[in-house]
């Protein structure tokens, strides 16, 4: 039995991907154990329920779920996560597969890709949704670069955020750091994207499909 922790910040979501496993949970398969509604929740919570797979949704208030997959990481070297996006762009999946995630599954794909994309990641191997992987692949074949291949982790975690239209002090929260250490990543995200202010930043994201409207 694959013990799966759902993270995602609409209930009815979690509901939909719940009814979606509950398929397999009766051949025996998988069973959620948990649901969390945020990265903050699931960080709290994974300790206690030790889940053997975390589908985690990268689009959430707070920290995000690149920056909870990142966290989970450095409380367990050994969690098992899959990432779930509604994102068409390819730095999503390549950030979140960076920061530790085993499987990465666009939220456009088929129902029954999510039981074999968990099943995949409980093995302790790679998933990728079709799409998804051809995207990537002529991406780098035609050597497309979104503005966010140019920041670092935690600069592309602060840009997110705040064309989410957070402030600093909130971000700062967020992401257990100084005001100042935030304010530098801005600083640099604004230098190597061209942006003025907070605004231009959001025009950035949308552009490239990082955020949605």
């Amino acid at each position: 039995m694959i013990k799966v922790m759902l993270v995602d910040d609409h209930a009815m979501v979690r509901m939909g991907f719940r009814m979606l496993l509950a398929g397999a949970q009766v051949a025996g398969k998988i069973e959620v154990v948990a649901e969390a509604g945020s990265g903050e929740e699931a960080c709290r919570d994974y300790p206690l329920i030790k889940p053997d797979v975390v589908v985690m949704d990268l689009s959430m208030p707070g920290m995000g779920g690149i920056e909870a997959v990142r966290r989970l990481l450095a409380q367990d070297p050994k969690a098992r996560v899959l990432a779930l996006s509604a994102h068409e762009d390819t730095a999503h999946p390549r950030r979140v597969m960076r920061a530790g995630a085993l499987g990465y599954l666009a939220k456009r794909s088929a129902p029954e890709a999510l039981i074999a994309a968990v099943e995949t990641v409980a093995r302790g191997e790679r998933f990728v949704d079709m799409q998804t992987a051809q995207a990537l692949v002529l991406a780098q074949m035609e050597g497309e670069a979104s503005p966010s291949d140019m920041l670092s982790e935690r600069e592309f975690s602060v840009f997110i955020q705040l064309a989410r239209g957070m402030s600093v002090a909130q971000i700062a929260s967020h992401m257990s750091l100084s005001p100042s250490t935030v304010g530098t990543h801005l600083y640099h995200v604004k230098q190597k994207l061209g942006a003025s202010n907070q605004s231009e930043l959001t025009l950035v994201a949308l552009r490239w499909g990082l955020i949605q409207v």
